[in-house]
């Protein structure tokens, strides 16, 4: 916070300002009386004025706290509301009944990183990988599989004989006339067949059978690489799940500085327009007083005209802060964020540049992910030319089952007496043995496909290469930011110490009559930017802060951890940064 000048020169600027009013008074006397007009109500209304500029002029000063903390816009926090269901779309009744709610950073990190419908798609994601990985572990077991079944099947048959068996001698039984009655005469063997017979029938069968089957690979060289590139996918997930974690930590604090600084810049800009409004105010007053003309008037009222523009802006800027972060949160459709936290300045990074460097390269998920991937393309790789070995694998099967046939219709001049109107049969059967599969020739299929995978890992590996100059390039951008931002923060704070001198200053020489209306916008102008420059510069600080963050606290790789939402390096965890 800037401070108040002192005693001593609190007393030379009352004097001064005292000996300044009084010239303005005399001289709006002098006009005052020429035209007619009571010189102390002008008087009043000048004093009146100048109380109230002083105010303005004190409460502009105030906006910004200084690094120790503090500040205007602090607020108590809410409970945490539930996020919307993932496939459900806001109501219209949500959308016009809309509340604000204040949050802090601390609340906005953890609804972020529990409610982010991107981080809970890395959860599921390191989920899926780990299921994939237990598919694949299943390998090792035999696979026994229950069967059975249950069927009826009926058929209709139409045959004929164009040569029967009468001439193929197999005993009486078969033979045309070769039986003799009681009473002497012939008849044809039961089995006997003319040539020319026809024969009809009609036959159902209802079957019913169950059994085990089991298989399993004795000896599968693809079968360990597969496992080995499940784990190497599991990994990658982890690693983009505590990258996400990094990213949306990071995404939110800038959208929360974010915010921060629209509101500041809301205060900034109606400070700005009532300081106008006392200023024309003073120049109406000296209007009608005759000591300025009318040309000063017009440009302050074209002045506040400005300023009212700038301030609907700000106010357009600060909504739109708060959606941002609202869909970052995945708030409710009704509810709109409000910062509670103050602007505090962040301190210094308690790092050097190459120690930082060292320590972001280190354990980094950004880079453990790239590798991750790297090994599960080349155990792919490694599965994909087992597949070109031989393979052995141990079968058996045992069942059981029994069907019912039965047969009618039966119409013909041959073989009614072979035909069983109803038969039940039951049985069982197993099997055991050993199957082995090797692949000869395939058309160049595997080869192609394994120099595939092989471009896909180089790829990965460039890929490792750009993560790392990435890295580099945000960490020292942030590092020298950071610096740059502490450093115009200080000049900052300068300027705004001397823009309100100046500005005070210039006022009173404009009521005493040294000073034209210009050089007061002007001076008010360079007031308005520089204490814009200082809240920039108190953001920058913030934001380059959180982005160095990013790059080095650490993140968890399990869903089920406990995700930290500390925007500092703690005191015990910077010798573990540290190279």
């Amino acid at each position: 916070m800037t401070r108040l000048p002192s005693r001593p020169a609190i007393a030379t600027r009352l004097a001064l300002s005292v000996t300044l009013l009084g010239i303005a008074l005399e001289q709006g006397r002098g006009v005052a009386l020429a035209a007619g007009a009571d010189p102390h109500h002008h008087a009043a209304a000048l004093e009146r004025a100048w109380s109230r500029l002083d105010a303005e002029l004190r409460l502009l000063d105030q906006l910004l706290p200084g690094p120790e903390g503090g500040g205007a816009g602090g607020a108590t926090p809410g409970e945490t509301p539930p996020a919307p269901p993932p496939l459900a779309l806001p109501m219209a009744a949500q959308l016009s009944d809309q509340q604000v709610q204040a949050l802090s950073l601390e609340q906005a990190v953890v609804i972020a990183l529990a409610e982010s419908p991107q981080v809970q798609a890395r959860r599921l994601e390191v989920a899926a990988a780990l299921a994939q990985l237990q598919s694949r572990l299943g390998t090792y077991w035999p696979r026994i599989a229950a069967v059975g079944g249950l069927a009826y099947d009926q058929t209709a048959t139409r045959f004929g004989v164009p040569a029967g068996n009468g001439s193929l001698a197999l005993g009486p039984n078969f033979a045309a006339s070769g039986l003799q009655a009681a009473d002497g005469s012939t008849t044809n063997g039961p089995f006997f067949v003319p040539s020319g017979a026809t024969a009809t029938l009609n036959q159902g069968v209802r079957q019913l059978s169950g059994g085990l089957e089991l298989d399993l690979a004795v000896l599968d060289f693809a079968r360990s690489p597969l496992i080995q590139a499940a784990r190497a996918r599991l990994r990658q997930a982890r690693a983009t799940y505590a990258n996400s974690l990094r990213h949306r930590q990071l995404e939110v604090s800038e959208a929360y500085y974010g915010l921060q600084r629209a509101d500041q810049l809301v205060r900034i800009r109606e400070a700005d327009l009532r300081n106008d409004g006392v200023i024309l105010q003073e120049v109406l007053a000296l209007k009608q007083a005759g000591l300025v003309p009318r040309l000063d008037l017009l440009r302050r009222q074209a002045f506040e005209a400005e300023s009212e523009e700038q301030l609907i802006q700000a106010r357009a800027d600060q909504a739109v802060a708060r959606r941002r972060l609202a869909v970052l949160l995945n708030l409710p459709a009704n509810l709109t964020p409000r910062a509670a936290d103050p602007i505090r300045i962040q301190s210094r990074w308690p790092f050097g540049l190459e120690e930082s460097l060292l320590a972001a390269y280190r354990d980094n998920p950004e880079l453990a992910l790239v590798l991750a991937s790297r090994d599960a393309l080349a155990k792919d790789r490694q599965a994909l030319a087992a597949q070109l070995l031989p393979r052995l694998s141990l079968f058996a099967a045992a069942a059981a089952g029994s069907s019912q046939t039965q047969q009618w219709n039966i119409s013909g001049d041959c073989c009614g007496t072979t035909v069983i109107p109803t038969q039940n049969s039951a049985g069982t059967d197993w099997s055991v043995g050993l199957a082995f599969r090797w692949l000869l020739f395939d058309g160049g299929s595997t080869a192609a496909a394994l120099r595939s995978l092989t471009q896909q890992e180089q790829a990965e590996a460039q890929r490792y290469a750009a993560s790392r100059n990435d890295i580099r390039l945000r960490l020292e951008q942030a590092f020298f930011e950071h610096g740059a931002s502490l450093g115009k923060l200080a000049s900052s704070q300068r300027g705004v110490r001397a823009s309100l001198e100046a500005f005070r200053d210039a006022r009173l020489r404009y009521q005493s009559g040294l000073a034209n209306e210009v050089t007061l916008s002007l001076t008010q102008d360079r007031l308005i930017t520089s204490l814009v420059q200082r809240l920039e510069a108190t953001v920058a600080v913030n934001i380059t802060y959180a982005r160095l963050l990013r790059e080095l606290l650490p993140m968890p790789t399990d869903p089920e951890a406990v995700v930290p939402v500390q925007l500092k390096v703690p005191e015990a965890g910077r010798r573990q940064l540290g190279p």
